[in-house]
């Protein structure tokens, strides 16, 4: 029983392997796309709105007040990124009760290159926000004897949201279909609705996290000088 998508291979020639990863990843992306594609174009400024575009402005409001509430940043920065993450992650794990939709946020594969991402995108928002010197500075603090220590704990962390995503996933799938195979009937629709669960609060702790470590890098710390000055105008 390969509960891995990873491990079904479905074409392979030379280098070239196509997964069943692969496969229900672009599954997942174009129901995304097509879902965005439709809601989109059906976006009206005036005052008739329809009941699609009230829940998609009222998620948004959600995702952009807990980005703010998180990073005390403006929200706008970083919703298009950390909210694809959240978005994907989250479908994924919801069509997983599509009968024979495997997710691919239960390979390992997936949750490394998500959290490859994050680890890219944490140098990206920091060098944006303040400068390339100031952000490589960071690694250096508060002493540079803490420097193989910080590198470390960025790869650490990363490593840990991989895993993280991966085992409560996969476990659940895994669970859902043992209990299958030995009780045909009530346990596993059961375990589905706890894995629906699952997989909401693993979406949500994979995003909150992401946020966490991009607005940590990504924050200017105020000076004292700039306190001074702002006292100066005062008087």
């Amino acid at each position: 029983m390969n509960v891995d998508p990873g491990q079904t291979v479905y074409f392979e020639w030379g280098i070239l392997r196509v997964t069943a990863t692969l496969v229900y990843t672009w599954i997942t992306m174009a129901i995304l796309s097509l879902a965005s594609y439709l809601l989109m174009r059906r976006l009206s400024a005036g005052r008739k709105v329809t009941g699609s575009q009230t829940m998609l402005e009222a998620l948004m409001e959600t995702m952009e007040s807990q980005i703010r509430e998180i990073s005390r940043q403006d929200s706008r920065r970083f919703i298009p990124f950390v909210g694809t993450l959240f978005l994907f992650i989250l479908f994924s794990n919801l069509l997983s009760v599509v009968p024979g939709f495997r997710p691919p946020t239960g390979s390992l594969n997936t949750t490394i290159a998500l959290s490859i991402c994050v680890f890219l995108s944490v140098p990206f928002f920091g060098i944006r926000s303040k400068g390339i010197r100031e952000h490589l500075r960071s690694y250096l603090k508060p002493t540079p004897l803490m420097l193989p220590f910080n590198i470390i704990g960025e790869i650490s962390r990363t490593v840990s949201l991989a895993v993280r995503l991966y085992g409560n996933v996969m476990s659940s799938s895994m669970i859902a279909a043992i209990l299958l195979t030995i009780v045909p009937l009530v346990f596993p629709v059961v375990m589905q609705v706890l894995g629906l669960l699952t997989g909401v609060i693993q979406a949500y702790i994979f995003a909150i996290l992401a946020i966490v470590y991009i607005s940590s890098a990504a924050q200017v710390p105020k000076r004292d000088t700039d306190d001074g000055d702002d006292n100066e105008r005062r008087k």
